[in-house]
């Protein structure tokens, strides 16, 4: 009897160390193969990214991806491995081939993460074929003619702003433009595409009510990369055990007032030809077209208030380049027409664009079946190639003093310079309503300036710092001025 329990005390034993050991073996396994027998074994990157993607889902989360993987290049050259299968390139020469070129590589899975209310938006979608009829649908909206057109909704917006921060300014107070260029990008983005103003800079009495429902899509870029699968658990999950109610307030304001839109849209022939009645009459539904408006109110507000909030924090810290542009404007005069034409007002968006980081991180794409090889480097088929434009925008080779705000750099931009200016990304699926936040922000800086509205402004912080997700969070979600 006791040797008979010996025996078995052993199998025991014997049978939990092999189901302890069996999974590091396994994991060993892997790593080794990873790290030297992968497709990609060829290309450098610290032993941590090349054997698992915690390593980039680490630092998306904590909001330091940029600076984590800047790291690796100043390390490892501008070819370097991210994760097992990702690849990230700093050199404007690969812009074309992955972005622009047949359409450009199709856009990794993880954009999924991004679909809202149970449908692909214009953004999120990867395939070409399923994108193209939506945009299709409403691409007219955003030519030049029809902006013109509308111009005098986007000033009547722009006009507002301007009487809400002389307001601000007389206060002797802080003011947080970012939450005045949010009001702006949101009230422009729904009064033209919907006939109907959020109404953001009617609301004087704290934070915007639709910025809940931007930061909590903002937030969406912390989990970028994870299997659509495990993001949605994860947001179940946050949203049981951390519910935010203000959050929820804010998506639920937003709901309404997109609904009442879409509803209406369908009825009014008055709103024929704006973006819900465009998308219901090529024929999608009732429920998409809504979830596609509010992709659009988001990624309005969001990127294109950080934008000019950044043009207008820079323009407070260089009196002198802001003394030359009000000059500029004022020998001008210039109408809508001839706004965008003027050399220094040029320069001033585009180095504002430059250092705004609204969308600092990676552009993932995959490469296709045939493979890639650039400058000797071969990827494999299904790789997760991407540039970044933190990378290129900061980058000294292309733009020297790459840190400091130079609108006059481009009275004589290089090549390199335009190549890698990528703010609104590159090819058929950069930003489909570029155009209306590239107006919006011309607009805008030509009322502040002729307005003189940042006289004697001076900001309240030494720089913007933000969480380096997909889309860039502010830290403590202010950028502040204060004038004297």
């Amino acid at each position: 009897m006791a040797f008979h329990n010996i025996v078995l005390d052993q199998l025991v034993f014997h049978h939990v160390r092999f189901i302890l050991l069996t999974p590091m073996l396994l994991l060993l396994i892997r790593s080794i193969y990873r790290i030297f027998f992968h497709p990609l074994s060829h290309i450098p990157g610290p032993w941590l990214s090349v054997c698992t993607s915690t390593w980039l889902n680490y630092h998306a989360w904590v909001g330091d991806e940029c600076t984590a993987v800047h790291k690796l290049h100043l390390k490892y050259g501008s070819i370097v491995r991210t994760g097992p299968n990702d690849v990230d390139i700093v050199d404007g020469e690969a812009l074309n081939t992955i972005y622009v070129e047949k359409g450009g590589f199709r856009k990794a899975s993880c954009y999924a993460n991004f679909d809202i209310d149970g449908h692909k938006s214009i953004f999120s979608h990867v395939d070409p074929s399923e994108r193209a009829p939506r945009a299709k649908a409403v691409l007219p909206l955003f030519s030049t003619g029809s902006l013109r057109a509308g111009s005098k909704t986007i000033y009547r917006c722009v006009d507002r702003m301007v009487v809400r921060m002389k307001e601000g300014a007389k206060t002797g107070k802080s003011v947080n433009i970012l939450n005045l260029t949010r009001s702006l990008a949101a009230d422009v983005v729904t009064a033209y595409l919907f006939d109907d103003s959020y109404g953001g800079l009617e609301e004087t009495d704290g934070e915007m009510s639709a910025s809940g429902m931007v930061n909590a899509f903002v937030a969406v870029g912390r989990f970028f990369y994870l299997p659509n699968w495990m993001f949605q658990l994860l947001e179940r999950t946050y949203e049981k055990i951390l519910p935010d109610h203000e959050v929820n307030m804010s998506i639920s304001k937003v709901d309404s007032f997109i609904a009442a839109v879409v509803d209406r849209s369908r009825t009014d022939k008055k709103l024929k030809g704006y973006y819900p009645a465009r998308l219901m009459e090529s024929g999608f539904s009732v429920s998409e077209a809504r979830a596609q408006c509010k992709d659009l109110m988001f990624a309005g507000t969001d990127s294109t208030g950080m934008n000019l909030a950044t043009i207008c924090f820079m323009l407070a810290k260089h009196p002198g380049k802001y003394a030359r542009l009000r000059n500029e404007l004022l020998e001008r005069q210039p109408d809508e027409s001839e706004l965008q034409s003027l050399p220094y007002m040029k320069g001033v968006i585009k180095e504002g664009l430059r250092l705004s980081m609204a969308n600092p991180s990676r552009l993932p794409r995959v490469v296709p079946p045939s493979g890639w090889m650039f400058k000797g480097t071969f990827m494999p088929s299904n790789t997760i190639v991407s540039c970044t434009p933190f990378e290129l925008h900061l980058n000294p080779d292309v733009f020297e003093d790459p840190y400091e705000f130079k609108p006059e750099r481009w009275e004589t931009p290089t090549d390199e310079m335009s190549r890698d200016s990528i703010w609104f990304g590159l090819g058929t699926r950069q930003c489909i309503a570029r155009n209306l936040a590239t107006m919006e922000l011309f607009c805008a800086v030509q009322r502040l300036v002729q307005e003189n509205v940042l006289e004697g402004a001076h900001c309240c912080q030494e720089r913007i710092e933000i969480l380096e997700w997909f889309n860039s969070k502010v830290k403590k979600e202010k950028i502040e001025l204060m004038w004297s």
